[in-house]
Order: C-alpha cells, then sequence, then structure tokens
C-alpha cells in the first residue's frame, strides 16, 4: 500500500504522545513486527545466537514428534509448523543463512529418523516426502544466490542429506523420479539458471 503525500503530512501533525500510542496500538495486532523491532532495538542475542537456538529446538522437537510419524498426516503437519517458526526467526532476524541452512537441518533431522520413516507405507508418507524433496530445491535455488563463503558449510549439510537419502529406498527412487539430480547436492553443482530447470520439471507435472 502506498501513502499520499497529503496522509503522510497528516500523520507528521501527531504530537510524540500520539504517535506513541498508535505505534503501540499497531504493534499489538502485529506481533512479527513487535519481534522483529524487539530483536533490532533490544535483544542482546545476535542472529547467530538465535540461530542456534533455533537449531537446538528443531533438533529435540523432530526428536519428541517422531512419535508420531506412524501417523504421516499429522506428522506432516506439525513439521509444516516448525517450517513456519524458521520462516518467523528469518523474518524478524533477516538471517538469509539461517533460512536456507535450519531448512536443510529440519529435512536432515527428519531423515535421521529412516528406520521408522521406511517402515511407513509409501502411499502414506509421499505428501511428507515431496515436502522433503521441495524443501530441499528450494535451498539449492537459495544457495546459488548467497556468496560462495557459505558453499562450504551448506554442503556439509547436503552431505548428510544426500546420505539419508539413498538410505531410504522410496525416497530415492521419488527424488530420481521428479528429477532430482543428486549431483546438484553439492553447491559448485548446481547448474546455471537452476530456477528454470525446476520450473520446467515442474510444468512436466513433478514435484507436486
Amino acid at each position: 500500500m502506498e501513502f499520499s503525500k497529503e496522509f503522510k503530512a497528516a500523520l507528521s501533525q501527531f504530537s510524540s504522545i500520539e504517535k506513541d500510542r498508535l505505534i503501540f496500538r499497531l504493534l499489538k495486532k502485529d506481533k512479527l513486527l513487535s519481534k522483529k523491532l524487539y530483536f533490532e532495538l533490544i535483544e542482546e542475542e545476535t542472529t547467530d545466537d538465535k540461530r542456534n537456538t533455533m537449531e537446538s529446538y528443531l533438533k529435540e522437537r523432530i526428536t519428541d514428534l517422531s512419535k508420531h510419524i506412524g501417523n504421516p498426516k499429522y506428522f506432516l503437519v506439525l513439521v509444516r509448523k516448525l517450517s513456519g517458526e524458521i520462516t518467523e526467526h528469518v523474518k524478524v532476524t533477516t538471517d538469509k543463512f539461517g533460512d536456507v541452512f535450519l531448512n536443510l537441518f529440519l529435512v536432515n533431522t527428519i531423515l535421521e529418523h529412516n528406520d521408522k520413516l521406511s517402515r511407513q507405507r509409501f502411499d502414506a508418507v509421499y505428501k511428507l516426502y515431496i515436502y522433503l524433496i521441495n524443501k530441499i530445491i528450494k535451498a539449492l535455488i537459495q544457495i546459488q544466490k548467497l556468496d560462495e563463503d557459505y558453499w562450504l558449510e551448506f554442503d556439509e549439510i547436503l552431505t548428510d542429506i544426500d546420505f539419508q537419502l539413498h538410505e531410504n529406498l522410496y525416497l530415492e527412487k521419488l527424488c530420481i523420479n521428479n528429477g532430482l539430480d543428486f549431483n546438484w547436492l553439492k553447491s559448485e553443482n548446481i547448474p546455471d539458471h537452476f530456477e528454470l530447470i525446476v520450473k520446467d520439471i515442474r510444468s512436466q507435472g513433478f514435484l507436486k
């Protein structure tokens, strides 16, 4: 929404007290903005601190939620909520590195429970698997846009994910059938124009 010069001028006429009241009223309605401003103005924790806290939290939560893997639909709902918490972390801290790393960490931590996942019917875990594959694809797109100085750290977790994918026969085949080349799980091997490649894969009805 764009604000007219007249509207801005009218707002500027408010007294300091009126402006403060208006700000607090708006912040009560926008919790995300409140958290972002608190982080930027008062919070003593750094972005790295918050990312490390989120990493530990994800590890703990997935370990706890793994007891629901036998109900894949419900498990996926819970995983989506965790993904939403990562999104909130990114919006509050503008942590571009964390956006990629934490989502890959989420995928890898889930796949550490391959022993339970592999016991489920393929049709029951299909949507969960497609969800995880799409998260990997999105992360690869983002990696290509970030500074190469980050690539080594991404490659460490991508190597772990690559191993876990091959440990799950059905997931491995699903990756192949949906056009995910395992060679891409190394930052320097992500193809040029990767987004166009993914767009073409989707246009053929895959990754859905």
